[in-house]
Parts: structure tokens; C-alpha cells; sequence
């Protein structure tokens, strides 16, 4: 296996563990893939999430809610740089409602990935929305 097809493994399997953490409201599971400086901005309003703590704050009240909405990244291509310990994801995000399946809201996703000491973490995430329903839309 290259390093580069090893590259892209491991952060298919971080995106896994990372998607797994969310539909499970685990906090810890979450920040073990973000960066510490991870800068995330949201789909439809272009909020801006600063650093893994800004993130998991967030992360936190989400999960304390029962009709949260469960969000997943889906990627479809994983380009690794042949220069430098990073890479770019691209693919489909949706979020759905737990309560109600046409509270939706889905488009297109960019992620930065860099390798800190062996372990590929979020650097960024930008997010499109491009379509959603119920009380997503607007």
C-alpha cells in the first residue's frame, strides 16, 4: 500500500469514527478528531466555529437535546498531498432530524485533514447546503 493510499485509509477511518461519534452524542469521540485550532462554517448562516473547544461546546448542547438532529459526512474522494503531512476530503453531508424525518437539511462538504504525530485530524470544515425541509427551510 502506498503512503498515500494509507493516508486516505486513515482518514476514511477517522471520518467513520467521527460520523459514529456524532449519531451517538459522543463528545470525546468527536474531539479526538478535531484539531485543536479546527475552524468549521456551517452551511446555510456561514457561522464560524473556532478551535475544537468552540466546536465541542456546541457539539455538547446539541447532544443534550432529544429531537437533536444527527448530521453526517459522507466523502467521496480523499486527496492526499504528496508534499505535505495533508489532505482534502470532498463529499455529501446531510442532518436529520432524531423526530422528524423531513427536518432535514443536506448539500456538499470540503475538509482539510492534517497528520499530527501519526494521527490525521480536522483542520476545517466547510459546509453548502443544498437542499432541506421541514424546519430547514428557507
Amino acid at each position: 500500500m502506498s503512503l498515500s493510499a494509507g493516508a486516505e485509509l486513515a482518514i476514511r477511518t477517522a471520518r467513520a469514527a467521527f460520523n459514529r461519534a456524532l449519531a451517538e452524542g459522543d463528545l470525546a469521540g468527536v474531539g479526538a478528531v478535531l484539531a485543536d485550532k479546527a475552524m468549521l462554517v456551517a452551511g446555510t448562516d456561514s457561522a464560524v466555529l473556532a478551535g475544537r473547544k468552540a466546536q465541542l461546546a456546541v457539539w455538547k448542547r446539541d447532544f443534550a437535546s432529544p429531537d437533536r438532529v444527527v448530521y453526517e459526512r459522507m466523502p467521496a474522494q480523499v486527496i492526499v498531498s504528496p508534499v505535505a503531512p495533508i489532505a482534502m476530503e470532498h463529499g455529501r453531508w446531510r442532518g436529520v432530524s432524531r423526530t422528524a424525518a423531513a427536518d432535514f437539511a443536506a448539500g456538499s462538504y470540503t475538509a482539510k485533514w492534517r497528520c499530527f504525530d501519526g494521527t490525521w485530524r480536522i483542520e476545517a470544515e466547510l459546509f453548502l447546503t443544498e437542499e432541506c425541509g421541514g424546519i430547514f427551510s428557507v
